[in-house]
């Protein structure tokens, strides 16, 4: 998305969040979506593609601290201020943002923008007249769960066709976005150069979710492992299963925690978080029909949907 987008985009409606949302409600309004949404949940789906896109930019800026201080900042004072072309000492937006840009087509520079209205000090930056920096060149990639966890250096194409190489850190989240600083197009006038911007869209799973650092998977039990307990095996992700107690009385949607078996970033390790459901045969032999309706003449008697009913 063009910056000057930014002006029009109400990215904390789009994710359905208020202005002063915190890191935790962003990321879980962003995860939410994102299931609904996912491309890979709606094959062929071009409106729920779409959509995604919107929820994937949104997180991207409002999760980063800098690019979501600069949104705020900016969308603020488009709503605060009308420039025109006839307005004194600058032009209108669509002429800012076109000075910036690359042929037409790029992302300004938001400090020189921030600073050619700064009122505080009055003056511009030398982005008129001096050396700008080079545009930005991007570039996305789709990757599986397993590469997104583990990190791994892969070969693209940025949008300027020329190859390039890109080290994907363990613990990459879908919609991130990968910055190499200074390896994008030259500046035209002897600035530093630009970035190149890699976006990121993560394969969903089939065994595995990802909850920040932790891992989620959902573990089906018998019923007689449920009542009685049991040590069973469950998967993770480096492919060696662990064992997992399972206590007596063990109800569906119990959480059973593996400490530092989720996903390994710089910033630390994550949990395993294994969801017990009990599961329900589909198919009964006449033997265990018949154990089955000997249990259910002694059964205890009360009523487990008693709590719903009560005011």
């Amino acid at each position: 998305m063009a910056s000057q987008d930014w002006f029009d985009k109400d990215f904390y409606k789009v994710l359905g969040v208020s202005k002063d949302a915190e890191d935790a409600e962003l990321k879980k309004a962003y995860r939410k979506l994102a299931r609904s949404y996912h491309p890979d949940s709606n094959p062929g789906d071009t409106a729920a593609e779409t959509k995604f896109k919107e929820i994937s930019e949104a997180y991207s800026v409002l999760s980063d601290p800098e690019q979501r201080k600069e949104y705020d900042e900016l969308r603020a004072m488009g709503s605060g201020a009308r420039f025109t072309a006839g307005g004194a000492g600058a032009g209108g937006f669509e002429d800012v943002f076109s000075r910036f840009s690359r042929g037409g087509g790029g992302s300004p520079d938001f400090d020189d923008i921030f600073s050619m209205f700064s009122q505080s000090t009055g003056s511009r930056r030398a982005g008129f007249g001096g050396p700008q920096k080079g545009s930005d060149v991007r570039a996305r990639t789709t990757i599986d769960f397993l590469t997104a966890a583990k990190g791994e250096t892969i070969s693209l194409r940025g949008e300027d066709g020329k190859p390039f190489k890109v080290k994907v850190p363990a613990g990459v989240a879908d919609g991130q976005k990968i910055r190499l600083r200074g390896r994008g197009r030259p500046s035209p006038n002897g600035g530093s150069n630009g970035d190149i911007v890699v976006e990121v869209t993560v394969r969903p799973d089939r065994v595995f979710s990802r909850d920040g650092r932790n891992l989620r998977l959902t573990v089906p039990v018998t019923f007689t492992e449920a009542t009685f307990g049991a040590t069973i095996e469950v998967p993770t992700l480096e492919g060696t299963p662990v064992k997992l107690r399972v206590a007596p009385g063990t109800p569906s949607g119990r959480i059973l925690r593996v400490k530092g078996r989720g996903i390994a970033t710089s910033k630390g390790t994550g949990d395993l978080l294994a969801e017990v459901q009990v599961a329900v045969p589909d198919n009964l032999t006449d033997a265990q029909r018949e154990a089955l309706e000997a249990y259910r003449a002694v059964e205890p008697s009360e009523n487990p949907r008693t709590e719903l009913f009560r005011v």
